[in-house]
C-alpha cells in the first residue's frame, strides 16, 4: 500500500507542478493541449494527479511550458 500512495503522491505533485506553471504562463488547459499536441481532457487529468505520463509525454508538456525537461521536474 505504501507504494501505491507514493507513486500517487508523485503523480499530484507533478499535475500540480503542470498546473503552477501553465497558470504562471497565463494560458488555459486548452491551450497547452494544443502547444503540446495533447487533448485537454488529458491535461486536465494530469493536472488531478489522475495520469501516469510517459517521459515522451512530460518531454512535450516542458517544451510547452517553456521549460527544459529537467527545468520541469526540478519544481516537484
Amino acid at each position: 500500500m505504501a507504494k501505491r500512495r507514493k507513486t500517487t503522491d508523485l503523480l499530484e505533485r507533478f499535475g500540480t507542478a503542470v498546473k503552477f506553471r501553465r497558470e504562471e504562463l497565463g494560458i488555459t488547459q486548452e491551450d497547452l493541449a494544443e502547444r503540446a499536441q495533447l487533448h485537454r481532457t488529458y491535461i486536465s487529468d494530469i493536472e488531478r494527479g489522475a495520469r501516469n505520463v510517459s517521459l515522451i509525454n512530460v518531454d512535450k508538456l516542458a517544451r510547452s511550458l517553456d521549460l527544459t525537461l529537467a527545468g520541469l521536474m526540478e519544481s516537484l
